[in-house]
């Protein structure tokens, strides 16, 4: 049977997969031409990592040699090389016919081992070949200059041989394709990109359509069964992205042999992602959080948490751009892109990749919160056995951070204005909540609904559940919005009551009474019961 694997490139024989047909279609007609007798296409290939971008050219590959016998095919990874000559000598030795050794004639330059035979002496390539070098990003920036800079040479060289065909001109590289997470080659270089010559192509993520697809193909092939709704929350807090999806299904596929499961449920999905959020480690989201978490990155990362102000996305922004490509954050449409001159804005590239990252900074930065009441105190007005109320707990945290702010926020990130990012307030809310209960019986978990900020938060306590939407107080408009959001958030749990969080710098008593009234949603008739903390000394 077939496996789920998010180890490298999958295996087509052994690995559930999607075979994204339609991309291995466009990649190979991009890099055959129009007319494969002439020209061909030299293009750039990219994404952010764990797209699947290596198995997709593999693939095209494989279409070439199988279909297009007239031409030549080579796969190189140069990813640790670090001169031109390398990188020279790795192609060579990749074209070399087999048990043949290239001549030093034939590897003077790069552009020379891609020559035809001239006069009668020997050369590596007797038909046109097509190139892919993957991970050609992680070339130093000279040398990827130097190589595409040979490219382009060689392509100009071609463009002016029309009259013959691909295989009489003078160098035999009819397509290349460079593979990398950068959509711009040489986007480093001062001097520009020396290869404007190629067309860009992005791997997306997988679809909803195409995740159903994989889990179809599990069931038929294990004999087990998926819900639904199973397949459907895996694609909602992984977007598509294709690592994600085989870890998870790997991790599925696990629970079910374990319990020797006739079907998945939403149960197992719970207890699978619990593990993948809490305790089970991940290259792909280790790369991410040490991407994250250094600066000038961490700032922006911070700042993508606050529930108000939204980043517009710019992908020749350094940060965004860099965050973007290593897979922490997407762009997001606007709603009116006509309107809005910045119509795409920075998302979080999934809620799984956003979750770890709070769990990171919640429990690595900020995991310490200091004693959080005395030991003889009595605690039965918050929390008892059978009960908890929610908002003396949300009360006691405002009092802890009033009472422990000096040292609470004393080395936490602040913006330029030396204000403390929104983001550290919900971080140690979180904290707070979470060492509060994880001793008398209950769970907080936190929930990001929309990836750009939103933050719900599910606490469950002798078999209830509470629901809590964390927000900024900016206005009164604001905050008539929030109320709605939390309404309808009350009713996508079931509860009849949902508690409005506000975070404010001051706020007196007479604006406590007025804004701290309950409020019943005509639309939904779920009461939400907001209140205020107040987060200036």
């Amino acid at each position: 049977m077939r496996r789920f694997s998010s180890y490298g490139p999958i295996n087509d024989q052994l690995h559930f997969h999607v075979p994204r047909t339609g991309l291995v279609e466009d990649v190979l007609s991009s890099l055959l031409g129009e007319d494969a007798t002439k020209e061909g296409g030299y293009i750039t290939v990219w994404a952010p990592r764990q797209r699947g971008k290596s198995w997709i050219m593999l693939q095209t590959l494989e279409r070439i040699r199988h279909d297009h016998p007239d031409f030549d095919a080579a796969y190189v990874t140069v990813e640790g090389l670090a001169s031109e000559q390398e990188v020279v000598d790795a192609i060579a030795a990749a074209i070399a016919p087999t048990g043949a050794q290239p001549g030093v004639e034939a590897r003077h330059d790069l552009k020379s081992i891609f020559a035809a035979a001239p006069n009668g002496h020997r050369a590596l390539l007797h038909k046109p070949l097509i190139l892919v070098l993957d991970e050609f990003d992680s070339l130093p920036d000279d040398v990827i200059a130097a190589v595409v800079r040979s490219f382009r040479n060689i392509h100009a060289t071609r463009l002016s041989q029309t009259q013959k065909t691909t295989a009489q001109m003078s160098y035999l590289l009819h397509g290349v394709a460079l593979v990398g997470v950068r959509s711009v080659l040489g986007v480093d270089n001062p001097t520009g990109s020396p290869f404007n010559i190629q067309r860009s192509l992005h791997i997306p993520n997988l679809t909803c359509d195409e995740v159903c697809a994989m889990f179809e193909w599990f069931e038929r092939e294990s004999g087990r069964s998926v819900a639904p709704a199973v397949v459907e929350r895996l694609h909602h807090e992984t977007q598509g992205q294709p690592g994600l999806v085989s870890w998870l299904g790997e991790l599925l596929a696990t629970e079910a042999e374990q319990r020797r499961a006739s079907t998945l449920t939403s149960a197992d999905f719970d207890a699978v992602y619990a593990a993948a959020v809490n305790t089970l480690p991940n290259v792909h989201i280790l790369n991410i959080i040490a991407k994250a978490k250094r600066p000038p990155y961490r700032e922006l990362v911070l700042n993508l948490f606050q529930t108000e102000e939204k980043v517009p996305f710019r992908f020749d922004e350094p940060r965004v751009n860099f965050l973007y490509l290593n897979g922490v954050i997407e762009p997001d449409g606007n709603e009116d892109q006509r309107v809005h001159e910045h119509a795409q804005q920075v998302r979080f590239a999934c809620p799984f990749v956003q979750k770890r990252l709070f769990n990171y900074f919640s429990f690595t930065d900020f995991a310490y919160t200091g004693r959080l009441f005395s030991p003889f105190e009595d605690l039965s007005d918050t929390i008892t056995d059978h009960t908890l109320d929610v908002y003396a707990l949300v009360g006691r945290y405002e009092r802890h951070l009033r009472d422990n702010h000096s040292w609470l926020l004393k080395d936490a990130p602040r913006r330029r204005d030396l204000r403390v990012y929104e983001a550290v307030y919900h971080f140690t809310l979180y904290s707070f909540l979470s060492r509060f209960l994880q001793h008398r019986g209950g769970q907080v978990f936190p929930e990001f609904p929309t990836g750009n900020g939103r933050i719900d938060l599910v606490i469950q306590h002798a078999g209830k559940r509470y629901g809590l939407e964390v927000k900024s107080f900016t206005d009164d408009s604001a905050y008539r919005e929030a109320l709605a959001q939390a309404a309808d958030y009350g009713r996508q749990l079931g509860l009849t009551q949902v508690a409005l969080v506000l975070f404010v710098e001051t706020i007196d008593a007479a604006l406590r009474s007025k804004y701290e009234a309950p409020h019943t949603d005509s639309e939904t008739g779920v009461e939400v019961r907001p209140m205020f903390v107040a987060t200036a000394v």
